[in-house]
């Protein structure tokens, strides 16, 4: 079962706007959490989901499927990566990501293959990939003799030295593992670009250029996270373009489908060690799901949807930080990228992100937390200069009245 934490109950919406089931009107700076790129109702959307469904949804994968096609040629065409599978989710995304660099690692000889993942990252929620994730709260009830699934050791995000260190350890095969012919070794490096759950934080180009030279140098493949960052939200397509970096694997999802579910795995050619039946899925790439993915890539090339991420994401990164300034005992620093930013709440500031989320609210503007402190700002990708001042005014009404209590 799904958390509900929001007593509302949203029945329509129109563009970056939600209405509940009293008609009172929100202003949607969440987007399904990074997920309806070009909002509600967009007719473009709606009219190729529509359409495709009325022709064909779903066939399975024992079936050539033209809609995956062309969605994978996007994708490719506008990334470093070669190849693409397709599956329903974020989680499912990076769980293939983890079979892929298992099976890789398989055929150098390695027995016992080590992911690194960071620190206060988030990679989904099924076994593996809330294994994958780098917060303990996330395992609290779903370990087996107090582990969760074997294979993962994590580092400190942005600390070259200590992954340079865990690189080093892991790449060490234990004696007793040795005598028993078994070998350890890094199998991959899996990173966020920028850690959503973990309260926004970017990755640095530096720290990233080490994690491409580690995994390089270890015969690993550097995997890059991006299934909240991914699609345009940083201001670029894609979250490594900001540090720097081509992964050998990259995952999607969120925005793929401007909120019809859809996940993507994405690899270089060399990578690509899957061969036919290590990985599928049933629903994955299906008709319907595909014809959505294309509608939002070819919105998102048409009207040149990066354009209005740099300048409303900069718009948006001033007016909170004239907001900050203004009430220095409430929020402390901004961070993020694009359109998706985050403002963190003080210590002392007298509540927690979640409750001043509540109170903005009740302004009228939808916000969600990333972790206890950070105030998130996700709005859809279309959003306007008009909308995202009414935001900045709703959240310092919000403010003000936690900066008087």
């Amino acid at each position: 079962m799904n958390k509900q934490t929001i007593s509302s109950t949203i029945t329509h919406g129109k563009g970056c706007n939600l209405y509940d089931s009293n008609n009172k009107a929100y202003l949607d700076f969440v987007a399904g959490i990074a997920t309806c790129t070009l909002g509600h109702a967009n007719p473009i959307l709606a009219t190729a989901v529509s359409q495709q469904m009325e022709k064909l949804h779903h066939v399975s994968n024992l079936y050539y499927i033209p809609e995956q096609a062309i969605l994978a040629k996007w994708l490719t065409d506008n990334s470093c990566a070669d190849f693409a599978f397709f599956c329903n989710s974020g989680a499912e995304a990076n769980e293939a990501a983890i079979k892929l660099a298992r099976k890789h690692a398989s055929l150098r000889g390695i027995t016992d293959p080590m992911i690194i993942t960071a620190h206060q990252s988030f990679h989904g929620r099924t076994l593996a990939t809330i294994s994958a994730t780098g917060q303990p709260k996330y395992h609290e009830g779903f370990t087996y003799g107090g582990e969760m699934v074997q294979g993962f050791d994590y580092v400190e995000y942005n600390n070259i030295e200590d992954l340079q260190k865990k690189v080093a350890e892991l790449n060490e095969t234990p004696p007793e593992l040795a005598k028993i012919g078994r070998k350890r070794g890094v199998a991959a490096i899996m990173l966020e670009a920028l850690q959503g759950e973990g309260g926004l934080i970017p990755g640095t180009p530096e720290y990233f250029a080490v994690a491409r030279q580690l995994a390089t140098e270890s015969g690993a493949l550097l995997i890059c996270d991006e299934v909240q960052v991914g699609m345009g939200r940083s201001g670029k397509l894609w979250g490594y373009q900001n540090v720097g970096v081509e992964p050998d694997v990259f995952t999607s999802a969120k925005a793929l489908g401007g909120g019809v579910p859809i996940g993507a795995m994405m690899a270089k050619g060399d990578a690509n060690v899957f061969g036919p039946g290590d990985h599928a899925s049933t629903y994955g790439g299906n008709p319907l799901a595909c014809a959505a993915g294309i509608a939002v890539a070819k919105y998102m090339a048409e009207q040149d949807i990066l354009t209005n991420v740099k300048a409303r994401g900069e718009q948006l990164s001033q007016g909170l930080e004239s907001i900050r300034k203004k009430h220095p005992q409430v929020l402390g620093g901004l961070r993020g990228w694009g359109l998706i930013k985050g403002i963190e709440v003080k210590d002392d500031a007298g509540c927690t992100a979640g409750e001043l989320v509540g109170d903005a609210m009740k302004e009228g503007l939808l916000l969600v937390p990333a972790g206890p402190s950070v105030v998130r700002f996700v709005p859809p990708l279309i959003v306007t200069e008009e909308e995202i001042d009414r935001a900045l005014d709703m959240f310092e009404k919000a403010v003000v009245k936690r900066s008087k209590a």
